[in-house]
């Protein structure tokens, strides 16, 4: 039995799966957690990964591994290749107003024809605008810009050369100066952002090659996003989609064609496979569920009973989930907001149920958004680690009017990665066929008043943020 490894460096946690090869059965699994907070030492991430291999059994058995990594966050490298500074994670939105002004002096247009996509928050290209505006000393010193992926890549190859750094179409079109039609990098965007574009840039290596040897003479692979890696673990055909409930909210569809959205809803970026990974990207994911179970002091089994326990719409209460601001829609400084209370609807369920509601609204909303451009949305495929909610299970359908296919716990994102190993092991045009994981699908009667109430309140609340002199880039 050849055995492989896959990655999943997320935002929370390192999972390990070590998978055979040829017909991807599950051998042995590892995790470990990273630490809380938007800006984290990318050492943290090199510990953890370490511990969960250990877990994993380790791999003096093992042929071939890839990473998956969270997209966008910024690794900057001086000469000597140490980090500059702690890298600033997708999910830091201090470079908001770095984003708006990116926009403005380009114009949205011009960012989606070049790059697919328009730059918010998350993107990389903005973070760079924002050291160079805030830490000019630390912009300075920088001499290479990785994403998580590439860094942790570079650390298992042992390499130190800075020439040596490689990434992926994937990861690379989710920092904001790649082009993924062409695949080729944008210096001129880059130097927009932060002044210069002397700075080296990971090498884009093609989905089956090989980016050199690991310990214990392991061959690794060029890695990915982790959004394109949960396609490729779903093994997410063209035109199917998924809705990915983790820290983040991702709506992403497999298509054969590039998207150029220049309202900056749907992000054009590129799959694992050399094909394409249209997505929306809500900030918040299943947080919302964590703060609504420590509000009420219950755990998620007991939210759900309670969420299930009150009628559609929750009484009248709407909840607009912008805890951490939001990304779609781009309202990087927003918060959330509950509307609609009365002595009467102020009930545990109620909250409950609004809160889950709030969470499927906020991701139904960009299900509308991926339909509003192109992409056929007629049934989703549920996950992540929100699907867990028996509430989101039984109320998403219903919610969002679409059948939802439920596929078996797994660890997605790691299997993506590990499938890939498993590729560049064969070296063949397309990635090796593994069995696809089974899924039970859920149905429900549509309740589109709760979308509708939920789009007035949203509206209200990006209303008030405009009138709070938090200007928008026009669109």
């Amino acid at each position: 039995m050849t055995l492989v490894a896959g990655v999943d460096s997320s935002t929370q946690s390192c999972k390990v799966v070590i998978r055979d090869a040829d017909s991807g059965a599950l051998v042995r699994e590892g995790s470990a957690t990273h630490p809380d907070g938007t800006e984290v030492d990318p050492q943290a991430w090199w510990l953890a990964l370490q511990e969960a291999l250990d877990r994993a059994g380790g791999l003096a058995d093992v042929t071939a591994l890839s990473i998956a990594g969270q997209q966008h966050g910024l690794v900057a490298l001086d000469e000597r290749g140490d980090v500059v500074r702690p890298a600033l994670l997708w999910n830091d939105v201090r470079s908001a107003d770095a984003a708006r002004d990116l926009v403005t002096e380009l114009g949205p247009g011009a960012w989606a024809s070049a790059t697919g996509s328009v730059p918010v928050a998350s993107f990389t290209v903005t973070k760079l605008r924002w050291l160079a505006e805030h830490e000019p000393e630390n912009a300075a010193r920088v001499a290479a810009v990785a994403l998580p992926h590439d860094w942790l890549t570079w650390r298992l190859s042992g390499a130190r050369g800075l020439d040596t750094l490689v990434t992926d179409r994937s990861d690379a079109s989710g920092t904001g100066y790649f082009d993924p039609v062409a695949g080729e990098y944008r210096r001129d965007l880059l130097a927009l952002a932060l002044g210069r574009d002397d700075v080296r840039l990971p090498r884009v290596l093609a989905p089956a090659e090989s980016a050199g040897e690991g310990p214990d003479g392991v061959t690794l692979g060029a890695g990915c996003g982790d959004n394109a890696g949960a396609a490729l673990g779903l093994g997410l055909r063209a035109g199917e989609v998924s809705v990915s409930v983790g820290t983040s909210g991702v709506v992403a569809c497999v298509s054969d064609s590039p998207t150029h959205d220049r309202s900056g809803v749907v992000a054009g970026f590129a799959d694992a496979t050399g094909r394409y990974l249209p997505l929306a990207c809500t900030l918040n994911g299943s947080r919302v569920l964590d703060a609504a179970g420590a509000l009420l002091d219950v755990d998620h089994e007991e939210l759900s009973r309670l969420a299930l326990a009150a009628a559609p719409g929750a009484g009248g209460l709407v909840q607009v989930p912008y805890l951490v601001g939001e990304r779609t829609p781009d309202l990087p400084g927003a918060t959330g907001e509950l509307h609609g209370m009365t002595l009467d609807n102020l009930t545990r369920a109620n909250l409950a149920r609004a809160a889950v509601e709030g969470l499927l609204c906020l991701l139904g909303s960009a299900i509308t958004g991926m339909r509003e451009h192109g992409v056929a949305v007629e049934a989703v495929t549920l996950l992540g680690g929100g699907a867990r909610s028996e509430a989101v299970r039984r109320l998403a359908p219903a919610v969002w009017g679409l059948p939802v296919d439920l596929p078996a716990p797994a660890q997605y994102v790691a299997d993506g990665a590990a499938r890939q190993a498993a590729w560049v092991l064969t070296g063949a045009s397309a990635p090796p066929v593994w069995e696809r994981p089974a899924t039970a699908r859920m149905s429900a009667e549509a309740t589109p008043e709760v979308m509708e109430r939920y789009a007035a309140a949203a509206e209200a609340v990006a209303a008030r943020y405009v009138e709070n002199d938090h200007s928008m880039p026009d669109r």
